[in-house]
């Protein structure tokens, strides 16, 4: 039996349009505004894993039209 190499899945950033959930407390990366939790709205945010060199960084949130604005640094949210 001939052992293969793993192949590693190289890991780009993405972005995820989600709600805003009761207890988040981020802030905004494009206008460093909170992004607030109301129960009566259900405000959405823009999540994004961010990866360089296939390795993962950090976490950024932004308002769904700061994201927008900020030109889709990590690609479509795909919503």
């Amino acid at each position: 039996m001939a052992s293969q190499a793993a192949t590693k899945e190289k890991r780009e950033s993405r972005a995820v349009v989600r709600l805003i959930e009761a207890g988040s407390a981020v802030e905004c990366t494009t206008c460093e505004a909170l992004l607030k939790f109301r129960a009566r709205q259900r405000d959405q945010q823009v999540i994004c894993n961010v990866y360089e060199d296939g390795v993962w960084q950090r976490v950024e949130h932004y308002h769904p039209e700061c994201y927008d604005v900020a030109g889709l640094p990590h690609g479509a949210t795909g919503d």
